[in-house]
């Protein structure tokens, strides 16, 4: 153990860490997150741990999903949104791909301008499920 940690510490790319988390057990990527309310507010924000599925589910409220400073340890991130009346804004990454094919909306039109440049290696970020009354919005973070 001392020998793996100090090679972890130790570590200056994500090569020199692969031996020594090569044992490790590895966490399912099929499992989904759910983040739901009846009414009232979701929001997430900060340094939070952004799981590889993540299901939002509100009636009546807002939800606001900032992904500019979360971990994101996957490459593609699936966020499936069910949703009333209530609004959504979700902040993604500055190098982020976002594909909002599979989101169908009922009464507005989602709001989201891709952006002209984006670096490569960034996570895709897909988005899909239904909105009921609301209005989904989607930016790319400035930093």
């Amino acid at each position: 153990m001392d020998e793996r940690l100090h090679r972890v510490l130790t570590a200056r790319t994500p090569g020199d860490l692969a031996p020594a988390l090569a044992s490790l057990p590895q966490g399912t990527a099929d499992t989904t997150s759910t983040l739901a309310a009846l009414s009232g507010r979701i929001r997430r924000r900060g340094a939070w741990r952004v799981p590889r599925r993540l299901k939002v589910e509100s009636a009546f409220g807002k939800v606001h999903l900032d992904l500019s400073r979360a971990v994101i340890e996957h490459p593609v991130v699936d966020i499936e949104l069910q949703l009333g009346t209530g609004r959504a804004k979700i902040t993604v990454p500055r190098d982020a791909v976002v594909d909002t094919e599979n989101l169908q909306t009922v009464w507005k039109d989602r709001l989201y301008k891709p952006r002209q440049r984006t670096r490569p290696g960034g996570p895709k970020i897909r988005i899909a499920g239904t909105m009921g009354f609301g209005r989904l919005k989607i930016r790319h973070a400035r930093r």
